[in-house]
């Protein structure tokens, strides 16, 4: 099948998302773009013009161009703010819809957004492509083997001096909302474990320029008695770690390091005697399929795929919403110095 596609919100962030639906393989001769909308039509069409789109609909009005072109999907690549009227109108005119994260400025809103989807019958996912790189999918293995013991704790950091421009720079609670959702998502993915309640504290560093919120400590509470801590700036010179953070899992039988590139380190006790136990090492296994470690294609394609069988996709509104919760619930946290329950 040949799914036709209107993309929405041509700005920096539509290069990837159309980088990966004309060119990577996963993707290859299973969609057509058919329609390109921005708010500033010489935007859309330059990108039109980039991507050699020739014959795709170009304009400013979503629902025009909606119904113009009568698409199969909708990649929703607008800012924040923009999604939930760009989300319900393309569930009216019968899309399935792929978003941007965050997948709502509020959880009302996202809980309004899987409502919509359902009395459509149509499938509203969201981007969470930083799950489906070859270390989270590895951990989450590792994990689920038991090799590690029980697992106990996560533990990452995330120091990155990311000077964007644009509107980064003046939104509120910046890192909690527009990075650290990839963090907390993985988290929750990698443990299996349901996030109950966060104690942070939001920052703006000396220096920072952002306007608000560019650094952040939080513990959360995972089911089981297990403590996922994260620690984060997006406004931290001089030592970047890797954009999927470097982190330490540690189970009642071991530890994994990981350094969210390419060099794992995981060792497990061999032995019960000594002031410190002896230690061996074990591997990380591969993932268990390839076609699950390429980012943003694979989560497209695992998208397409739900559609053409009927199924919930991995990263579908319904699940991401948890990952949403943990966000605004470490925003309250921050905001009024307690620690906050979740409840979605």
């Amino acid at each position: 099948m040949v799914f036709r596609a209107v993309l929405v919100g041509c700005g920096g962030m539509s290069k990837g998302w159309l980088t990966a639906i004309t060119t990577h393989p996963l993707l290859k001769g299973r969609i057509e773009v058919v329609g390109l909308v921005d708010l500033d039509r010489s935007t859309a069409a330059a990108r039109a013009a980039e991507f050699g789109l020739s014959d795709v609909a170009i304009g400013t009005d979503l629902g025009a161009v909606l119904a113009e072109t009568r698409p199969d999907l909708l990649f929703d690549v607008v800012v924040p703010v923009a999604r939930a009227r760009v989300v319900e109108t393309a569930l009216r005119h019968g899309c399935h819809v792929l978003s941007e994260k965050p997948m709502a400025t509020s959880i009302a809103e996202g809980r309004a957004m899987i409502e919509q989807a359902h009395a459509t019958g149509r499938v509203h996912a969201i981007v969470q492509n930083r799950r489906f790189i070859a270390g989270v999918r590895r951990l989450r293995a590792l994990i689920e083997s038991g090799a590690l013991g029980a697992l106990t704790s996560l533990n990452c950091d995330f120091f990155i001096g990311a000077h964007f421009g644009g509107f980064r720079e003046d939104m509120d609670n910046v890192l909690l909302l527009d990075m650290a959702i990839h963090t907390l998502d993985a988290a929750r993915f990698m443990s299996g474990k349901v996030p109950e309640a966060v104690y942070c504290l939001e920052t703006n560093p000396p220096g920072s320029w952002y306007r608000h919120g560019a650094a952040a400590n939080a513990i959360f509470e995972f089911s089981d008695n297990v403590v996922f801590n994260y620690r984060g700036s997006w406004a931290a010179e001089g030592a970047n770690t890797s954009w999927e953070s470097a982190w330490r899992i540690v189970g009642t039988g071991g530890t994994v390091l990981w350094d969210g590139a390419d060099r794992f380190e995981a060792k497990v006790v061999d032995g019960d005697t000594g002031f410190f136990r002896p230690l061996r090492d074990i591997d990380v296994p591969e993932p268990a399929n390839a076609d699950q470690t390429h980012g943003h294609a694979s989560v497209i394609a695992e998208f397409l795929d739900a559609i053409q069988t009927g199924r919930v996709p991995e990263t579908d509104g319904t699940d991401n919403i948890k990952s949403l919760a943990m966000v605004f619930a470490a925003i309250e946290s921050a905001r009024t110095g307690q620690r906050v329950t979740l409840s979605v």
